[in-house]
């Protein structure tokens, strides 16, 4: 009974856990280009390089032609979202777990996950590639700097 239980609580947690996950994701593309525009300490990593003022605006019409693509996929995405999510909730109320069923939307909603990744990598390509080779080093140089920072952080979180 007690692994009955404990596999209850599991499949009941994974579709929340999905559903988490799957929203985060979708958040993930939208947010990132926050983020990968300004460092930890709020200031914008372009603004350290010396775009152009041409460089600036292809920066800015690639951003928002970013943002009106990924509004028009986030309702449909946020639909798919939702029938797998209730899939998933069909299929732990059952009375018999279908692990295989449960895997395949599992793995189709981590595919969805990977495809939403690549789409964010791709966009950050071709912001990274309106820069110079000075300024993708100097870039560089700067993301390096932010990690290195973060490590120290969670050293120093961690420690206490």
């Amino acid at each position: 009974m007690k692994i009955f239980n404990k596999t209850l609580v599991i499949a009941m947690a994974l579709p929340l856990a999905m559903g988490s996950m799957s929203a985060f994701a979708g958040q993930d593309h939208q947010d990132h280009q926050g983020r990968m525009m300004k460092d930890h300490h709020g200031g914008k990593i372009f603004s350290q390089l010396d775009l152009t003022a041409a460089q600036q605006q292809e920066m800015k019409t690639l951003r928002q032609a970013n943002r009106s693509a990924h509004q028009a996929l986030r309702v449909e995405n946020h639909k798919t979202m939702l029938a797998e999510r209730q899939q998933l909730d069909k299929l732990v109320l059952a009375s018999n777990f279908d692990e295989s069923a449960v895997r395949a939307i599992a793995e189709k909603m981590s595919q969805q996950q990977v495809e939403r990744r690549v789409a964010m990598l791709e966009q950050r390509h071709k912001m990274l590639n309106i820069l110079t080779p000075e300024q993708k080093q100097k870039y560089a140089e700067l993301q390096q700097q932010r990690a290195e920072k973060h490590v120290m952080r969670l050293e120093a979180k961690n420690s206490h």
